[in-house]
């Protein structure tokens, strides 16, 4: 199956086409660009260059995925955007995934066999003193995975509670508010195409996609009018 996967929730914006080759091998051209500001201006030229490298045309991709957040306001919805349109004018399936799901695969597989059967609590900075939550590898528990928007405290007492490993640019958050008993790693790690491609092979598609915000943006329309000056 070709996916055409990319991500833009937060500080980096990443493409990955994952294909077979003719021989049957399974093959990914990728793309990644940390960066906290110009995803939409870079996102359409990203995927180009990907796909011309792979040699590959919007007719070759059998699904798209995206990350739907959480992540900041203004990326989450370009991400979105961006899917939606490409599985609509392809007439392919479209799988939304976590941005946080996708920061813990990567990060299993940065840390390694360490990691293998422990559980990760993501925590990602989402500013004015909120993180933005997620706990992996609590497999028999129904929220396992769950993005929350947390304080540092509550984050500290969940990573406490499973003996969870801390990473992404929350960890030090947690960790200062946690003190000592709290183990972090990864604190510069972001999103990437490449696990959210790998992700989406297994995932069922979804008839719809939605952003996934957990609040409220920081700039809110105003209530009412502001008059003129005459």
């Amino acid at each position: 199956m070709a996916i055409l996967a990319f991500d833009t929730c937060l500080g980096a914006v990443s493409v990955a086409l994952r294909y077979a080759a003719a021989n049957g091998d399974l093959l990914i051209r990728e793309a990644y660009e940390p960066r906290q500001t110009g995803h939409a201006e870079r996102l359409m030229p990203m995927i180009a260059e990907v796909m011309a490298t792979a040699g590959r045309t919007f007719a070759d991709i059998e699904r798209f995925a995206v990350t739907i957040g959480p992540g900041t306001f203004t990326g989450v919805r370009v991400g979105v955007a961006a899917a939606r349109a490409f599985a609509l004018s392809a007439g392919r399936p479209v799988v939304g995934i976590s941005s946080l799901e996708v920061i813990a695969a990567r990060g299993r597989t940065l840390i390694g066999p360490s990691a293998a059967s422990r559980p990760l609590l993501v925590a990602v900075d989402a500013r004015r003193g909120a993180l933005y939550c997620a706990l992996h590898g609590v497999s028999d528990e129904a929220g396992d995975g769950a993005p929350a928007l947390l304080t540092a405290e509550a984050a500290a007492a969940l990573a406490r509670e499973h003996d969870a490993l801390v990473i992404a640019s929350g960890a030090p958050l947690v960790a200062e508010a946690a003190g000592p008993a709290i183990e972090t790693a990864l604190a510069t790690i972001e999103p990437h195409a490449r696990f959210l491609a790998q992700l989406a092979a297994d995932r069922a598609p979804s008839g719809t996609i939605s952003p996934l915000y957990l609040r409220a943006p920081d700039v809110k329309p105003q209530p009412q009018p502001i008059a003129r000056r005459p």
